[in-house]
């Protein structure tokens, strides 16, 4: 597998690791800890021996997996394990064959930068896979992009979705609300505004385009979804299109 970028690390294919009995504690645990909760593997149903058999995988330095999930018309978001010795972290990017590189979504441990999607984009994609490789399970798909979600206007289902999916990857029903609220509500990049390009921005600015984007752009000052991604308006309408705002 070759990313640009990564040309010299040894990136692998890993969506088989997503069927590992303790994957889902290994990939979330952390993102649950809070000042209400310190999650133990047992809250996803899971064996302490089987998330360390996962996380060691996960974090292999000598082969750095890469979960792939297909969007619609070939785009792809690919979530790199970053496993550099003392630079670890998990790096997410957008993807399409036309274009020159990646774009970045977010980076969780490293360097933390983010949100990389609103929770529209986060819904629509878990339910529209594309026809790529990589997976294609809404609620793996969900979960999965879990950790890059930023946004102030969360609605009222969010953690009964999320519940959902958890339940429906073998957490057990009678913690999957408790680490659903735990889940949505890390410290990271919380309370982020999305807004498209022409319309009235946060802090009460006015971008002006050539034409009016239907790629959202995020608030946060750490995002690297807080500009515009250098595609032309064809791969903006694509694009779109893939993230379920086109209209």
């Amino acid at each position: 597998m070759l990313i640009p970028g990564y040309e010299n690390e040894p990136l692998a294919t890993g969506e088989e690791l997503v069927h590992l009995p303790g994957f889902w504690a290994a990939y979330l645990l952390w993102l649950a800890e809070g000042e209400d909760l310190d999650p133990e593997p047992a809250l996803f149903g899971a064996d302490p021996a089987d998330v360390d058999a996962a996380y060691e995988r996960l974090s292999d330095p000598a082969t750095w997996p890469v979960v792939r999930l297909p969007l619609r018309h070939g785009h792809s978001i690919l979530v790199v394990h970053r496993n550099a010795a003392e630079d670890e972290g998990v790096d997410y990017y957008l993807a399409h064959p036309d274009w020159d590189r990646p774009r970045s979504l977010a980076s969780t441990e490293g360097h933390f930068t983010g949100p990389g999607l609103a929770w529209r984009e986060l819904v629509h994609i878990a339910r529209h896979p594309g026809d790529g490789p990589g997976i294609t399970d809404p609620d793996a798909r969900l979960l999965l992009l879990l950790p890059v979600l930023g946004d102030a206007d969360l609605p009222a289902d969010a953690a009964a979705t999320v519940t959902g999916a958890l339940t429906a990857t073998g957490t057990p029903p009678e913690a999957a609300a408790t680490l659903a609220e735990a889940l949505l509500d890390h410290p990271f990049w919380d309370g982020e505004t999305w807004y498209f390009a022409g319309a009235a921005a946060p802090l009460g600015g006015a971008g002006t385009t050539a034409h009016t984007s239907r790629v959202l752009l995020c608030g946060g000052a750490h995002s690297p979804r807080g500009s515009r991604l250098g595609l032309s308006p064809d791969q903006e309408a694509r694009l779109a299109e893939a993230l379920g705002t086109a209209g």
